[in-house]
């Protein structure tokens, strides 16, 4: 992936990149086994999410917009979306072991979009059941977007990519990044797969706003990075492993762990330590070990891990004995 940034890195960079990310796609389509015509490439999951939003998603103002639904308890970035382009929403909230229930969707909807697996949560939606929702959803004309920004992680029997059914359902997105599956959050390329007449809208919104929304460099590092996907799936193995290891190691501690199928852990500390989430989140920090929480009910007494290095892992793990012991 370096040497193809490399190699791009010469006079050619005083040309605009290619509009339509070509190389990049092509790359996608030969490793999901899809049409380049059903590959939409953007600067980022995130760029990718916004002009979905604008895309499928009826704002206020049309006659009849009814709000899309997502749950109460995932990606912060979905809301903003959606007050940007002034699209009502719902949110539908987690069951109390901040899982999804797909019958809590089947209502009447504007569209519907969650991440698989869920963030912060960690849990993951099993295919069968995304397949019911898609179904669900084609009947009412309305789209179905599954953010997949974790699925490389999902090892559960059952929980896999949604990406074989987009030739079923021409409702159907999937959206992914580089960020997680493939270590690449400083390179900022995301993809999206679909039904051909879906990512033309998408291709419409991008090209209202900035044709040429990823870079030379950037485009020719993720194509290698897309073709490379047996190094990135040991990697990742790896990374699940390392997650197995950590949340079994927080559990001897008392932490109530909720089982991951993503690169990171969502766990709460110990009533018996008397020390709240947000204690331990400060005494990590004093130590220099950085993890996440988020100050919003149901949730606040809860830290998102993300998986570093074993080494990383095992100071995470010693800084968290000491804290709780006091």
């Amino acid at each position: 992936m370096i040497e193809a940034i490399a190699k791009a890195a010469d006079e050619r960079l005083r040309l605009y990149p290619d509009p339509a990310c070509t190389e990049f796609r092509e790359a996608v389509a030969a490793r999901y086994g899809v049409a380049v015509e059903q590959v939409f490439a953007g600067n980022g999951s995130d760029e990718v999410l916004a002009f979905a939003f604008a895309a499928f998603f009826e704002c206020q103002g049309v006659s009849g917009a009814v709000p899309i639904l997502f749950p109460d308890i995932t990606y912060s970035f979905y809301p903003v979306y959606a007050r940007l382009w002034d699209v009502p929403f719902r949110t539908v909230s987690l069951k109390d072991n901040f899982s999804i229930d797909p019958d809590d969707y089947k209502q009447n909807n504007g569209g519907i979009i969650f991440p698989n697996p869920n963030a912060p949560t960690a849990k993951a939606l099993a295919l069968d059941a995304i397949t019911k929702l898609a179904g669900y959803e084609e009947k009412n004309g309305k789209a179905l977007i599954v953010d997949e920004a974790y699925i490389a992680f999902a090892d559960k029997p059952g929980i896999k990519s949604a990406v074989t059914l987009v030739k079923q359902f021409p409702n159907l997105l999937t959206v992914h990044t580089l960020s997680k599956a493939a270590s690449l959050a400083g390179l900022r390329v995301g993809f999206a797969i679909g039904h051909k007449d879906l990512i033309e809208a998408l291709c419409r919104v991008r090209d209202s706003v900035n044709s040429y929304t990823v870079d030379r460099l950037a485009l020719a590092g993720a194509a290698a990075a897309v073709s490379d996907f047996a190094y990135y799936d040991e990697v990742n193995r790896h990374v699940c492993s390392t997650r197995e290891k950590v949340s079994a190691s927080l559990a001897q501690m008392g932490f109530t762990v909720i089982p991951s199928q993503a690169n990171f852990v969502f766990a709460s500390p110990p009533a018996s330590s008397g020390k709240s989430g947000m204690q331990v989140f400060s005494a990590l920090r004093e130590k220099g070990i950085l993890v996440r929480r988020f100050d919003k009910p149901r949730i606040n007494n809860y830290l998102r891990i993300s998986m570093g290095t074993d080494d990383e892992m095992d100071t995470f793990l010693n800084g968290c004995a000491e804290i709780i012991r006091g």
